[in-house]
């Protein structure tokens, strides 16, 4: 699925040796995480007043012993992200595929008005024996505007067949950044690719996070064990559902796409349905693109890092730490806060799979507890900070999402979506192989010359 990396960093090699290193934001991050600002938050009609958003926060301190720690990531939240944190939202976690799909099969059929998938991969998936386009191009036919984005390499193995029948059946589809130069409607660029995963239904469900439209889900059951001396073939996922005004911040994102890559146009009325408080949970969608001055997601997670004072859990499918993110993670654990890594002992990349090893040993020095997920290929991308401050989302720990691929990531401030993400990211770590320093030491030393081999391409992956 990600063999896209080398590929696609091959064409833009020149340019990239030149300016493919990720800046440091350090002086940036101080400034906000010294900040004594106070947290503004906005709700489904707007921003709140200082009435309302106190009494947010009265509320969160009276049911939550960590509402101090939770009210300091809300102002570093506000000061780095570029958009607001909106209240009044209802969250859930989506495990893997199998969950992620039930879940965007019965949104799409409970469709009154329009349908937005925005993803790097789509696929003719299925669920229960009923396929994707099937069911799309039925809601277009009952009235039900369907609008699709995709990205030209990633669905570049979709056969032309299904694009064709949803055209045909009056479905709305934009190709991100076609691969074809004398397709291209904007600065031809083959390295910059859509990696978002965004379904809209209504204005009023959203989901986000890891898991592609792709039948990659649907090979194994997730868990179970690979065949003697194969390779695991289902993919361990996480995507967040969202009912509330914050999937407002997702319709603009996809409708930001849809206007750049030029498409036809739409009553954007239409699309923000009035909003109602349905929930408690505090939701930020941040958008990333290589266009943005500064790549938010990235300074927002440092930020959030920086000022961890319990713990520090993240899951990174691709682990290619720029030295800010692997510094931050090591001073964390020299503070004494809980940093754990699960990260995948598989990968469809083993180029990746390498250079993130190469990190292992000072992690473990620094204290850091390295957990490698065995049965599944690790796809997912969280991570969870003092029990309140949550994140899903499709960026990894890697250069390539902060400076060539357009990412999208949910925030979530609050005990619940944090308690539910632990208890998830402690499932996963009961199944994983921890690491210690003295056992990893003792690794081949071929192996090892090839972690140090692959170093020299750390900055394109």
């Amino acid at each position: 699925m990600l063999t896209a990396r080398l590929f696609l960093s091959s064409f833009a090699l020149c340019g990239v040796i030149a300016c493919g290193t990720v800046p440091s934001y350090d002086a940036l991050i101080e400034k906000h995480v010294s900040s004594t600002d106070h947290p503004k938050i906005a709700g489904a009609h707007g921003p709140l007043s200082t009435r309302q958003t106190k009494a947010i926060l009265a509320r969160l301190r009276a049911s939550d012993p960590n509402a101090d720690i939770l009210q300091r990531h809300l102002v570093i939240e506000q000061n780095v992200s570029g958009t607001p944190i909106v209240a009044g939202n209802r969250t859930r976690l989506l495990r893997d595929g199998r969950e992620t799909f039930k879940a965007i099969f019965t949104a799409i059929r409970g469709a009154r008005h329009h349908i937005n998938l925005e993803y790097y991969i789509f696929e003719d998936v299925e669920v229960d024996g009923e396929h994707i386009v099937d069911l799309l191009i039925a809601k277009r036919a009952s009235g039900v505007a369907v609008n699709i984005i995709y990205d030209s390499y990633g669905s570049g193995q979709t056969p032309a067949e299904v694009f064709t029948r949803l055209a045909d059946a009056g479905v709305i589809l934009m190709e991100f950044r076609p691969l074809n130069p004398l397709k291209s409607i904007s600065d031809y660029s083959i390295n910059d690719r859509d990696h978002r995963k965004i379904m809209v239904v209504d204005g009023k469900i959203g989901i986000v996070g890891g898991v592609n439209l792709s039948k990659t889900y649907q090979s194994r059951i997730p868990g179970a064990k690979p065949p003697p001396g194969g390779a695991p073939e289902t993919w361990r996922d996480t995507d967040l559902e969202i009912r509330g005004p914050a999937v407002s911040q997702l319709q603009d994102l996809f409708l930001q796409h849809w206007e750049q890559q030029n498409g036809p146009t739409m009553d954007k009325a239409l699309y923000y349905p009035a909003q109602q408080a349905i929930g408690y949970e505090l939701v930020r969608i941040i958008g990333s693109s290589p266009d943005d001055p500064i790549p938010r997601y990235y300074v927002t997670l440092l930020s959030a890092m920086r000022s961890a004072e319990e713990s520090i859990w993240i899951s990174a499918a691709y682990f290619v730490p720029t030295p800010d993110e692997k510094d931050e993670l090591m001073e964390a654990a020299g503070r004494g806060i809980d940093v754990r890594l699960l990260l995948p002992a598989h990968s469809d990349s083993q180029l990746v799979l390498s250079v993130g090893q190469s990190h292992y040993s000072a992690l473990l020095k620094a204290g850091i507890k390295i957990y490698e997920h065995q049965d599944d290929i690790l796809h997912s991308k969280t991570a969870v900070i003092d029990g309140v401050w949550s994140v899903v989302g499709s960026s990894n720990l890697d250069p390539r999402s902060i400076l060539f691929n357009d990412e999208v990531d949910a925030v979530v401030l609050g005990t619940s979506t944090g308690r539910a993400l632990q208890e998830m990211f402690k499932d996963d770590q009961a199944s994983a192989k921890q690491l210690d320093l003295e056992s990893w030491s003792q690794r081949p030393l071929l192996r090892k010359l090839n972690e140090l081999y692959s170093r020299i391409w750390e900055s394109l992956l």
